[in-house]
């Protein structure tokens, strides 16, 4: 896909949202270590500028960050083999002035994708080449997930399970056991906070 297509084939902000969530609650029952996870959710990311941050981060350097915000949604992701674009935020609107110059964000970015409050549509500049980054965003199905989890944690996931917590459906002990029988709702109750994962 290239950037034009991956920022047309996004959802709309809180459908991104809910996924965001989903991909995160999926990956904190099925890998309660955080350091292991490959998707996070912050709902308290910066509460004073009232942001939260979805974040995605492979182990091997790659990793995008998405900030909700009161002016719109932010989206930077990179892929740490490619080149970097010096005028990559040259078209950011000043919105995301502080999103763009976050210091937690200092890696770098060779794709960024952006949708104001009120807005109809996403804009993005970047590298076609590195959009691979966001396809289980763009795809947003629990099977999607269920193929991706099987792979990177080696071992079986029950589609049935992940399927109700993309439908954010509250968490019940015998759901929760169903990705991971070592975990219970009332261990996970900090990174469901976090998530800001319905209860």
């Amino acid at each position: 896909m290239s950037v034009l297509e991956t920022a047309r084939a996004l959802p709309d902000v809180e459908e991104l949202r809910r996924r965001s969530q989903a991909l995160a609650m999926c990956d904190a029952i099925i890998s309660p270590g955080w350091e292991s996870r490959y998707y996070s959710y912050d709902s308290r990311w910066n509460v004073e500028r009232g942001e939260h941050m979805a974040s995605m981060r492979n182990g091997s350097g790659d990793e995008y960050s998405i900030v909700f915000s009161p002016a719109g949604v932010y989206i930077r992701g990179l892929d740490h083999e490619n080149r970097r674009d010096p005028a990559l935020f040259d078209d950011v609107p000043a919105v995301f002035a502080a999103q763009v110059a976050e210091p937690a964000f200092s890696a770098g970015a060779n794709i960024c994708l952006w949708r104001e409050t009120g807005g109809d549509r996403w804009h993005g500049r970047g590298l076609d080449d590195v959009t691979w980054l966001f396809e289980l965003l763009v795809d947003g199905t629990p099977e999607a997930y269920q193929e991706f989890a099987e792979d990177y944690y080696e071992e079986d996931v029950d589609l049935g399970a992940v399927t109700e917590v993309f439908t954010l459906r509250p968490l019940t002990d015998a759901l929760v056991r169903r990705l991971n029988p070592g975990v219970t709702v009332a261990y996970l109750a900090d990174d469901i906070a976090e998530i800001d994962y319905p209860r």
